[in-house]
Formats: structure tokens, C-alpha cells, sequence
């Protein structure tokens, strides 16, 4: 009988996922001989046998892939038989280029759940159980290809039961690189607060006796160290909020199953599909209004980030303790990048952590917790992390290798290879010096899993930018530089497969302008080669710079200014009379004198400024609490006036005034129209402008499609407004899923403005 060979390679997620085991099953099946391997570039396949069977088997394949993996290409080619008698996995092979996909660290299985909790298992209670279905990956992988000698499991030597378990092909731990037991694999230990360790049988039965009696317990966990608190516990909540340096901003909980987080939250289909996603990221969810969680644990804010655990060692602590919920915060001190090495967390840890729980297997990257809600019935990134992070973005089109280096806080990185874009997990804010060597580590570790080396690098205009300076400093690279607004559109076209122009509607905090002020309230026409700036906030001095962030109330002075003159406090405002008059004095001599207050457009700061002028925040602890706890206070209003804005165009330039806006916001203050209502007339009147501003441009320039991306559209309520009253006007409305609309997103869009741009430059130049 004719016998047919073909070889058969695949690139995608296709190692550590149980993918090999898949194969050689497949192959039995179909009587075929040959052998799979991993490669750099992804898994190589050669199958023999009759022709009728290798179809089969060529038709089954993509069709019946393991559950964590994503195939990507499948190419085949006929070649000559072998006339081979079996179906071999065999040694990895070396020497090609890198095109793999490297899985994200996956929640531990179902599967794995029930040995952990069965006595009659060999791995009763085994903290680090896993098999090729769940468990670290990205968290512990060195260099590619994805063998366990490339990774931090590579000191830990199998003992022949897992051995057997690795070579069998009719076991799911088949080639699981992490495959351990109690006998051959990592361990935990418990340390006490100055590091010494705690000699005891069950340390993880003794972290959870002392979580329940109030302490607090720094935990080593995939990516990195949480500190962890009895999420009913005031008290330790607030020694933890003292120690960490943590004065209001939420904390997320972590619950041991879905009922919980439905006993403490309203949750929906959707929001219930993100808590139980392998991925397992933290899910912002509308809190109850009574519950017997600590009140201290997310104030002013209605939303609680809530998730469920994750690693063996989550489960084992929720089995072993009393309690309904764990506070679970990053093992850092305020802004800082989380503690992954034991040392490290010892000595950055010392005086919040009362305990370690610890263990002996490296974390290669630090990968903080995602963070994901759902708005408009869509899922959004707020924080894209672990259990996202490196799975790639498609792309339209091939490009050239190029490094992308973000903005400066909440900051990541991203390398185009091919049609494909790789972020990377978050980083963080880069004024921190442990965040940007963070930065530069993650660049570099990107570029070798990916084994790219860039000659492009896009950066942001902001000339003192930390990832800016960075990016300036490689000499031997091509520089490309990127507005900030049009990375954050371009960021929503790319993960939209958007081409061509579009009205971009960018809102957000800060973003260094094309004419040396600062943006943040813009409606653009943008492509990926460039954009045209049509509308904007009018400019107001920001006085003091970063001052202004961090003292809302300084804005409020500054719109009033604007608006009304320098004789602010003839209006008689409560606010005002809460900061001293010397104070007031310093900042109006700024502005007069045009010292330290660039100009600003900025939405983010206009939300600051409402926030001081109703009286609800002057300053703030962390960023954007005033934009946030305005929103809230929105929450229990129904109302549908809106505050109006004023429309100008001055030299084909749309300048969006605010005197309308605060005539409307004053007198309701003075008839003390309720809190929640003028926030609610706030919202609704920015999203009306926004709507009005896009529907003129559409009548100008003929374009229907919108995206809407910077962080201010990560406030639920003028997302949902804005996105509402386009549908009405029957807009098409684009927006983020894939990345976060704030600049954690925005690498994406300046790698792929740079990629536009070199390729329009070889057009010109050919």
C-alpha cells in the first residue's frame, strides 16, 4: 500500500500546553508513524502512513487542540518516506529562529484541585501541583524552547514516579516541564518578620492561623509576593494601609469560590466568566451595600476588585483558615514593582509583613495580578498582566522588528515581530528607580524570548520621560517619536484591525502635545501615519505642574480663573474656604506670572477640578482618586440634565469651553442641588459634547467610525455615555478589550505608528 510522509510545521502557543502529548495520541490514532518535537519556532511534525489516515489526521489537528493552546500557522509539505514503524516524541531542536508563543501562567485545574484535596493522592496537599493543562509558565521560563532546563524547575531533579508520569503519553503530565511532587519538587517554608525560619511541620496550616488572629502574612506566590490580610479585619487592614503606605486606594480581596464573591458583590454572566477564566485576573464588580467585609477596604469607591485563587498554595490557605475573604495586595510599598526573591521581599517587606510564606522555586519575571471589568457589556483591561501576558496581538500586517517603550506610568513595553505585537506585563511608573530597572529588565528579557533585536524604537514625545531619555540613549537605533493621543487611538485601531482614518476621541490625564502643552482633552483625525488635531479643552494653566495632580483644588482655582478673573474668592465658594488664603494667593501669582503652570487641554484634570469645586476631594492619596470618587457619586442619580459646554472654532480649530459649565455647577451649588446629581449633570454634559463634536466632524470630513481610548474612558459612566450617545447617532464606536484604554496600552499604538511610518519612508524612498 502507497505510503504518504508529510512534514508539518505549526507556530502558536504550542509548549508547555500539553501539545506534544496531543500529537502522539492523534498519530496512534491514525496509524501513523513520524515524531513532534519543539523547536524555537514552534513544533515540527512528521507523519507517515497511508493517505486517507494523514488527512485525517491533518483535518483533526487543528480541530481538536488541547485547551490552552492557540495555533497560529499550520504549514505542510510532502516529503520522502522513511518507511518508520512508530510514532516518536523526541529531543527538542536547536538552531532556528524564534516564533514560538510561550503560554501565560494559567490557575491550577480542576484535575490538579481534586488530587490536591483527595489524602489518597501522592500529592495530598501538595502546593505546587500542576500538569500541562494549568500552572506557572511565563512566570518561570529562562530562554525558549520550553524545556524544563530552560527554566526555574531545572534544580529540581524527577523522582521516578514523576519521571514515569513525564514519559508516559497517556498522562496528562506528559512533558509537563513543571511536573513535582512532594518528594522531588519545591517546597514552602514559614519566616518570621525579621526572616528567620519557623521550624513547623504545616507551614501553610500556621499562615492561615495567623491571618485569622490578625496578621499580616506576605505570600510568594506565581509572579510575585502578595501581602495578606484578614479581609474582615479593620484593624489589620488599616496597620496595613499605615505600613505600605497605602492611605485610601482599594485593596482587591481574594475569595475562595464565585458564591462568595456573589455574597459580597453583584455579579453578572459576564463578570462571572472573568472571575472563573483561567487566566484568573482581579474583577472590578459592584459591591453590596451591607456586607461584612472591613469598611476600610476600597473607601469612596462602590467597586470591589475581587478574585479567586489561583495557585495550589491559595487553595490551600483558604482550606486551612476561617475566613470568607483575603485582603490580597502586592508585596510592594506604594508604586513600587512587586517582591519576587525571598531576600528581596525580606528586606523590602520587613515592618509590613508580620510572616513569609515562602518557597524554593525562582520567579524568573515579576508578573502582577491583571485587573479586568465589564462595561457596556464588554470586557476591559484595566491592568493587563499575568495570565494575559505574552500572548500576542494580532496585526494586520508584517512588520519590521520594532521596540515600543510606553509612556511613564502604568507603563509597559512592546516588540512587533511579524504580524503579531508582544506587550509586556505591567511595569509600572517609571519615576520609581525600581521600576525602571524593571522597565529596562523586562526589555531586555522580551527581546530574548522573542529573540528580536529592534533597529527601530518608538517613544513618547515628552522629552523628560524616563522610558523617553531610555529610548534617546540607544544610539545605534533608529528613533521614532509618538504623540501621545495618537498612540492611545492607533492602540484601539490596532486591536480593532482598523486602517484608514477614524475620529479618535482621546481623554485622559496628561500627554505631551505637539505644541509643548499638555493634552488630555482631545478629538483627533487619526491614522497610523498620522493624525490632525480638530477639537480640544481649551487650554488653563496647570499651576505647579504635578503639584496640581496631587491638590485637585488647584485646578478648580485655575478653571475659575479662566472663567471668572483673578478675584476667585469674591465667589464666595465652600471650598476654597477649606485651603489656606496664603495658599490660594501663591497660586494665583503663578498663573499671573506664568511660573511653573504649563498650558493644559487636559479631561482628567477638568474632572479634578469638579471634584474640589463640589467639595468632595481637595487632595488626593493616589492618582485619579478625585476623577473616581466623582464618578461614584454619580452612582445613586438618575437625573438627565447636562451641564452645558461652550463650542468655538478658531482657525479650523474646535475649543471646548467650560463657562457654561461652571455658571450651571455654581448656581446649582447654591441651591444645593445634591452631590450625586451635579456629577451626574457632569457626565452626562461631557458626553454630549464629545457626541456633538464627532457628529459635526462627521459632517465635515465624512468619517463614521470613532474609537475611544485614554484613561479617563476607564471611569465606567462617561464610558458608557459616550458610547451610548454615539450608537444613537449610529456611529460606529470602537474601543479597548484586548489593552487598557489608559497608557498601559500605549505601547501598542506607538509601535504600530512607528511601523506605518518606516514602511511609508522605504515607499518614498524606493
Amino acid at each position: 500500500m502507497r505510503s504518504l510522509r508529510k512534514a508539518v510545521d505549526i507556530t502558536g502557543i504550542v509548549q508547555g500546553v500539553g501539545f506534544r502529548p496531543f500529537v502522539y495520541r492523534l498519530a496512534n490514532q491514525c496509524d501513523l508513524s513520524g515524531f513532534i518535537a519543539n523547536t524555537p519556532a514552534g513544533v515540527s511534525i512528521e507523519v507517515e502512513g497511508v493517505p486517507e489516515k494523514v488527512d485525517e489526521f491533518l483535518l483533526r489537528l487543528p480541530q481538536e487542540i488541547p485547551p490552552l493552546a492557540k495555533v497560529t500557522a499550520i504549514r505542510s509539505r510532502d516529503i520522502d518516506s522513511l518507511g518508520e514503524r512508530s510514532f516518536r516524541i523526541i529531543s527538542t531542536q536547536l538552531g532556528q529562529s524564534a516564533n514560538t508563543l510561550i503560554s501565560p501562567d494559567i490557575a491550577v485545574c480542576e484535575d490538579c484541585l481534586q488530587e490536591l484535596f483527595n489524602p489518597r493522592d501522592r500529592r495530598f496537599r501538595y502546593p505546587f501541583i500542576n500538569c500541562t493543562n494549568c500552572g506557572p509558565r511565563f512566570t518561570i521560563i529562562r530562554d525558549i524552547p520550553y524545556d524544563r532546563a530552560r527554566t526555574s524547575m531545572d534544580g529540581f531533579r524527577m523522582c521516578a514516579a514523576c519521571q514515569a508520569e513525564y514519559e508516559d503519553p497517556g498522562n496528562r503530565r506528559f512533558h509537563a516541564q513543571p511536573n513535582a511532587c512532594w518528594d522531588c519538587g519545591p517546597q514552602v517554608q514559614l519566616l518570621g518578620a525579621e526572616g528567620a525560619l519557623i521550624d513547623i511541620a504545616e507551614p501553610i496550616r500556621e499562615a492561615a492561623r495567623l491571618l485569622q488572629q490578625g496578621s499580616i502574612v506576605a505570600v510568594k506566590g506565581i509572579g510575585g509576593f502578595h501581602l495578606a490580610c484578614d479581609a474582615k479585619n479593620a484593624v489589620a487592614l488599616e496597620r496595613l494601609r499605615e505600613q505600605k503606605r497605602r492611605v485610601e486606594k482599594p485593596f482587591a480581596i481574594m475569595v475562595p469560590r464565585q458564591e462568595i464573591a456573589e455574597h459580597f458583590c453583584l455579579v453578572n454572566d459576564l463578570s462571572r466568566k472573568q472571575l472563573l477564566s483561567i487566566e484568573r485576573p482581579i474583577v472590578l464588580l459592584s459591591s453590596r451595600f451591607e456586607t461584612s467585609l472591613a469598611s476600610n477596604i476600597a473607601p469612596g469607591n462602590r467597586f470591589l476588585g475581587v478574585f479567586l485563587p489561583y495557585t495550589p498554595v491559595h487553595h490551600l490557605l483558604f482550606n486551612s483558615g476561617k475566613f470568607e475573604a483575603l485582603i490580597m495586595t502586592s508585596g510592594n510599598l506604594s508604586e513600587e514593582p512587586i517582591a519576587i526573591d525571598n531576600q528581596e521581599a525580606i528586606e523590602r517587606l520587613r515592618g509590613i509583613a508580620d510572616a513569609f510564606l515562602v518557597h524554593n522555586r525562582e520567579i524568573v519575571r515579576r508578573c502582577d495580578d491583571s485587573v479586568i471589568r465589564v462595561a457596556a457589556g464588554l470586557p476591559q483591561q484595566l491592568r493587563r498582566s499575568r495570565g494575559f501576558v505574552p500572548v500576542p496581538v494580532t496585526i494586520e500586517h508584517e512588520s519590521q522588528p520594532i521596540l515600543a517603550v510606553g509612556a511613564e506610568l502604568k507603563n509597559t513595553v512592546c516588540i512587533l515581530r511579524g504580524a503579531e505585537a508582544f506587550l509586556s506585563q505591567h511595569i509600572g511608573d517609571l519615576e520609581n528607580p525600581e521600576s525602571y530597572n524593571f522597565f529596562m529588565e523586562a526589555v531586555t528579557h522580551l527581546q530574548r524570548i522573542l529573540e528580536v533585536q529592534p533597529r527601530i524604537i518608538a517613544h513618547d514625545l515628552h522629552p523628560d520621560y524616563f522610558s523617553t531619555k531610555w529610548a534617546l540613549e540607544r544610539e545605534d537605533l533608529q528613533h521614532i517619536p509618538v504623540q501621545h493621543h495618537h498612540a492611545h487611538i492607533v492602540s484601539c485601531m490596532a486591536e480593532n484591525h482598523l486602517d484608514g482614518k477614524v475620529i479618535g476621541i482621546a481623554l485622559d490625564g496628561t500627554g505631551y502635545g505637539a505644541d509643548g502643552a499638555i493634552w488630555g482633552g482631545e478629538i483627533l483625525i487619526a491614522a497610523h501615519v498620522g493624525f490632525e488635531r480638530v477639537a480640544h479643552l481649551h487650554y488653563v494653566p496647570l499651576p505647579g505642574g504635578s503639584a496640581a495632580i496631587r491638590e485637585p483644588w488647584r485646578m478648580a482655582v485655575s478653571h475659575l480663573v479662566n472663567n471668572y478673573g483673578r478675584e476667585v474668592q469674591s465667589l464666595d465658594l465652600a471650598f476654597l474656604k477649606e485651603i489656606e488664603s496664603r495658599k490660594v494667593q501663591v497660586v494665583l501669582q503663578m498663573m499671573e506670572r506664568e511660573i511653573h503652570s504649563p498650558r493644559t487641554s487636559s479631561c482628567g484634570r477638568l474632572f479634578d477640578a469638579v471634584a474640589a469645586l463640589v467639595g468632595l476631594c481637595s487632595t488626593v492619596s493616589y492618582e485619579a482618586q478625585a476623577a473616581i470618587e466623582l464618578e461614584m457619586a454619580a452612582h445613586h442619580s438618575a437625573d438627565g440634565e447636562a451641564y452645558p459646554f461652550d463650542l468655538a472654532k478658531e482657525h479650523s480649530m474646535w475649543k471646548i469651553g467650560t463657562h457654561s459649565l461652571f455658571d450651571r455647577l455654581i448656581a446649582d451649588l447654591r441651591k444645593q442641588v445634591s452631590l450625586s446629581d451635579m456629577s451626574r449633570r457632569f457626565h452626562n454634559g461631557l458626553a454630549m459634547v464629545m457626541t456633538r463634536l464627532a457628529t459635526i466632524i462627521r459632517e465635515e470630513r465624512n468619517i463614521n467610525r470613532v474609537c475611544l481610548s485614554g484613561g479617563c474612558f476607564q471611569n465606567v459612566l462617561l464610558f458608557e455615555l459616550v458610547l451610548n450617545t454615539l450608537r444613537i447617532e449610529n456611529f460606529d464606536v470602537y474601543v479597548h478589550s484586548v489593552v487598557p484604554p489608559g497608557d498601559g496600552g500605549i505601547s501598542l499604538g506607538q509601535a504600530l505608528v512607528a511601523a506605518h511610518l518606516f514602511q511609508a519612508r522605504i515607499g518614498e524612498n524606493s
